[in-house]
């Protein structure tokens, strides 16, 4: 059953920064420090599947002394979209109006989120995107550059939308947008989910902005991926478009 570090709620914060955990405990108490270095105004809510490795204990210690930062202890792991609806959730039951999907490993450089949530000033979502003019990746293989291309441009072109870079994860949504989109009923509970929540908000005919990023890979931890979860995504994408 999920849990909350602190009981008091952040009322009139504007901006919350979603980042999922599970056995992070090597980035956990850089990055929190990191985004809101980038964003002194901000608040970080972090999403642990119950890490093994104690993320959400070091979480919890770093909350104790910033009230800007929040934990969310859910029982287990049950993938990266459950994680993140139930962030999202969290957000909505608050007064944030600016929430942004982040990854824990340093994949998604903070110095980018001013700009983002600037862009949400005038669009209802915004892609931290590696497929437009000025964004890349750092320290990719060729394979996974050509595997990660070859995603891209099949579920654009099986959905039918013009986003390029769906299989992101660094996105930014308007409080409006995720209430829009429905997100209880998002299904996709893996890699899959950013494709599908994506998708949605291009089917709602909400601004979608793809804002250019340069991809890092991570420098410690395991990274999750894997090739199943990989082809698990592409499934979902047919499944999807039947819909």
């Amino acid at each position: 059953m999920s849990k909350e570090n602190d009981c008091a709620e952040p009322r009139g914060s504007r901006a919350l920064i979603c980042i999922p955990t599970y056995n992070e405990l090597e980035n956990i108490c850089l990055i929190i420090p990191a985004v809101l270095e980038q964003l002194p105004g901000a608040h970080v809510l972090i999403i642990d599947d119950n890490s093994p490795d104690g993320t959400g204990e070091s979480a919890d210690e770093m909350a104790k002394d910033d009230e800007r930062i929040h934990v969310l202890h859910r029982g287990g792991k049950e993938g990266l979209g459950k994680a993140y609806v139930a962030g999202f959730n969290w957000a909505l039951d608050r007064d944030y109006d600016k929430i942004v999907e982040f990854d824990a490993d340093f994949s998604h450089n903070p110095v980018y989120l001013p700009e983002m949530l600037k862009l949400l000033e005038h669009f209802d979502v915004v892609v931290g995107s590696r497929r437009v003019l000025g964004g890349g990746t750092e320290n990719w293989g060729p394979a996974r550059k050509a595997i990660s291309w070859a995603g891209s441009f099949y579920s654009r072109t099986v959905l039918g939308v013009q986003v390029k870079d769906l299989t992101g994860g660094f996105n930014g949504f308007k409080r409006a947008a995720l209430q829009e989109i429905d997100i209880s009923t998002l299904k996709t509970s893996g890699y899959g989910f950013q494709i599908e929540i994506k998708y949605r908000a291009c089917l709602a005919g909400l601004k979608v902005k793809e804002m250019p990023i340069i991809f890092k890979d991570r420098e410690r931890g395991i990274s999750k991926m894997s090739l199943g979860i990989f082809a698990e995504a592409m499934l979902q994408v047919l499944r999807l478009r039947i819909k």
